[in-house]
């Protein structure tokens, strides 16, 4: 490396204040609130699908107050579709948590942000720069790249111990007297590089700040840094969604636990694997039930893959008692009428299946 770390931070700087992104809604305010809720969106997801969210889930809950009462389901329901469920769930908590325990007064450094429920290095890094101009360095994904090709860095710093060698090496590159100001646009500025210029695949040396003593650039390879890590192999899980359906309409849902996929929210009676599944279309049969299969569906998780087997089963009573089915519990759940359930927390492809192809309620005569 032969750039000096006072000569990075201004050139990043500079490139920001020139070519990144400033028309962001979460830009343009020291609001710690709004900037927190922006972070915890943007973990793990892309800017252009948290768009469609922020400015919504902003004017549904416009405070850390507002948020702290609000019930859990009112939550995840307005973060339906941005998958990573328990993000959702501890920001609730961290809410909680401000009002229940710090008089409503949001953290004012990095300690204070870290110490919250679901608020990592990273996040609290990036509200103690944008907000309070704390000379402290963010190590997001799109950042550590960055970071790791100018310095031809090959190790591995998804692991806490390269995770904390690359933190000491880039709190380096922060000069001393760096104004708040310098500091949002310096964090800015490497979120932008790793978002639009520096990309996983396809980096635009030609546009990069960094170039001049980019030591991956030097190498006529830098796409091939830093070396990814060693991922398990992606499995596929087959699913068995069952929608009892009485004759007004109304459905059954029951919220899933909190740990797990799709942890808190509101789904089908579920069945795993496809012995659970034959078993249940056997049972369904026998008991005379109207059972209507419908096309399955695929959805992508991070690691894994999800084959969504789903039924429809007329549900021959209307009263309030728990359907007898496989994987119904009667504790978690309650038949739910159609508007009703759309306002539930629900994971996206449940959510599309009740909302675009809602089932048709169960014929009376039976």
């Amino acid at each position: 490396m032969s750039g000096r770390g006072d000569d990075v931070f201004a050139r990043v700087v500079a490139w920001q204040r020139r070519h990144g992104r400033h028309g962001l809604p979460w830009q343009g305010t020291r609001d710690p609130y709004r900037v927190w809720v922006s972070e915890i969106m943007l973990q793990q997801t892309q800017v252009a699908t948290v768009l469609r969210y922020y400015e919504r889930f902003i004017a549904r809950f416009p405070d850390v107050q507002a948020l702290a009462r609000a019930a859990q389901d009112d939550v995840l329901a307005a973060w339906s579709g941005l998958g990573y469920y328990r993000r959702a769930r501890l920001l609730h908590a961290a809410a909680q948590h401000v009002v229940e325990r710090l008089g409503g007064r949001l953290p004012q450094d990095f300690d204070g942000w870290r110490a919250l429920p679901g608020v990592g290095d990273s996040t609290a890094a990036a509200i103690a720069a944008f907000c309070h101009g704390q000379r402290v360095s963010i190590l997001d994904g799109n950042v550590r790249r960055v970071l790791q090709r100018w310095w031809a860095d090959d190790g591995e710093a998804t692991r806490p111990a390269g995770q904390r060698a690359l933190w000491r090496r880039a709190q380096a590159l922060l000069p001393p007297d760096a104004s708040p100001q310098e500091m949002a646009a310096y964090t800015q500025g490497l979120m932008d590089l790793g978002a639009t210029v520096c990309t996983r695949q396809r980096p635009r040396c030609d546009a990069c700040p960094l170039r001049a003593d980019c030591a991956a650039h030097a190498s006529g390879t830098p796409a091939a840094w830093p070396r990814p890590p060693v991922r398990a192999p992606r499995r596929v899980l087959t699913w068995w969604l069952l929608l009892p359906v009485r004759p007004d309409g109304s459905c059954w849902l029951q919220r899933r636990a909190p740990g797990g996929i799709w942890g808190g929210l509101w789904t089908p009676p579920v069945l795993e694997g496809d012995a659970d599944g034959q078993a249940l279309a056997a049972r369904a049969q026998v008991a005379g039930l109207e059972v209507q299969w419908l096309e399955p569906l695929a959805h992508a998780l991070t690691h894994r893959d999800l084959r969504l087997q789903r039924a429809v089963v007329r549900w021959p009573h209307e009263a309030a008692a728990a359907p007898t089915l496989p994987g119904v519990q009667p504790q978690q759940g309650a038949w739910w009428a159609p508007a009703a359930a759309l306002a539930l927390g629900l994971p996206a492809p449940v959510r599309a299946w009740l909302r675009d192809q809602p089932p048709a309620p169960a014929s009376s005569s039976r």
